[in-house]
């Protein structure tokens, strides 16, 4: 039996997928969730869920708990799932597309943190919940007002959770920028919505981006540590000291 269970969000590519497979590889229980499976899944279940669907999030987690056995030492909520669009000045943003952003990277978020402290308050198991954010929750970007909104509200829920619960540790972390989905929808903007296109076209040109392989090894590492519990609430995963030695960009 695994000592440690995860739960990933957005696990049917770029980081999810690859923290999921080397989790899976080190003989972690992996629970994915996407809207689509990926091919050749390599985790132990994974489970077709939409995140917009509000409404049934509380059921998604409770499936999700069903397949992991009650003797598991260690349950991992991993919110990564995410959305970068709309990409444009606010004024130009449609509204539905505003809406579901905030909807991905905050309310769902909010919704499933909640639903996994319900279901597992009499558990005995350790448990810790790891929110991927971004620096943009933390830095002005010009064309992501809804993106920079939605991680600014995650990094502050996650504040508030840290403090509410004492038996659970919850870190907000900014991975860093990677070479994923999201950079390649980013270079296809127009100047007009995101006047910084050409320094991220940059950052693919000079190589600047990491790999969803090597930040996957990093956040694993991070949520592994020992002192994980002490780890700030809000944290850059480069700024982690063996993140640094790494290379990590």
């Amino acid at each position: 039996m695994a000592k440690e269970a995860y739960i990933i969000t957005g696990a049917s590519k770029g980081i999810g997928f690859e923290w999921s497979r080397q989790l899976s590889e080190a003989g972690h229980l992996v629970i994915g969730i996407a809207r689509t499976e990926a091919k050749n899944w390599p985790g132990a279940h994974f489970l077709s869920f939409d995140l917009t669907c509000l409404e049934a999030v509380e059921e998604i987690i409770a499936q999700a708990l069903k397949l992991i056995p009650k003797e598991t030492e260690t349950m991992v909520l991993v919110n990564n799932a995410g959305t970068i669009e709309p990409i444009g000045l606010a004024h130009k943003n449609d509204a539905a597309q505003v809406s579901q952003s905030i909807v991905l990277n905050l309310t769902a978020p909010m919704l499933l943190c909640s639903a996994f402290i319900r279901q597992l308050e009499y558990s005995s198991a350790e448990k810790k919940i790891v929110n991927i954010s971004s620096g943009a929750g933390r830095k002005v970007y010009e064309g992501w007002s809804a993106y920079c909104t939605g991680k600014a509200g995650l990094d502050h829920f996650s504040s508030c959770l840290d403090v509410e619960y004492e038996g659970v540790k919850v870190v907000s972390v900014a991975p860093g920028i990677i070479d994923t989905g999201m950079q390649k929808k980013i270079r296809q903007s127009d100047a007009a919505d995101f006047p910084l296109i050409e320094k991220f076209l940059d950052y693919k040109e000079s190589g600047l981006l990491s790999s969803p392989e090597e930040t996957a090894k990093w956040l694993m590492e991070m949520t592994q540590r020992p002192d994980f519990k002490e780890l700030p609430t809000i944290l850059d995963i480069r700024n982690l000291p063996q993140a640094r030695k790494g290379g990590l960009k």
